[in-house]
């Protein structure tokens, strides 16, 4: 296997800037579901699409890490870490909403729905990569 290296982290760091870019659109520049999306409003859609980047960050971060000559408990402990940091960038993008985009607001069941996004992503990379993380098992 071939070690952990930046290249391998720039999908995941690509991400990161983009979810960065979405955060800092001011509130009224994205646009309110209307006509047949309204249903959308309903079902909050919103937390659903919280969950899906983040797992999708937390992913990208962990895949290089789970895929690497590391020991099993070196990829946990990285993993585990990924997932926390996941988690905390969930809330900076909530607080940075709030002191600096305008009509922007903090919203925690946002940050909750971030953190789910990290731990459904560290419980499916549990799964699809459990053959790479037992290969080098201690």
């Amino acid at each position: 296997m071939k070690p952990v290296t930046l290249k391998s982290f720039i999908p995941g760091i690509a991400w990161f800037f983009v979810i960065l870019i979405l955060i800092c659109l001011p509130g009224n520049e994205i646009p309110e579901p209307t006509g047949w999306l309204e249903w959308m409003k309903l079902i909050r859609v919103d937390k659903l699409v919280h969950t899906g980047i983040f797992a999708l960050l937390s992913f990208l971060f962990i895949r290089p890490i789970a895929k690497s000559p590391l020991s099993q408990k070196e990829k946990w402990n990285y993993i585990i870490k990924i997932s926390i940091a996941t988690s905390i960038w969930g809330l900076c993008t909530e607080l940075i909403q709030k002191y600096f985009i305008p009509t922007r607001s903090f919203d925690m069941v946002d940050w909750v729905a971030d953190s789910i996004g990290a731990i459904l992503s560290l419980v499916f990379c549990r799964i699809v990569f459990a053959t790479y993380l037992k290969k080098s098992a201690i």
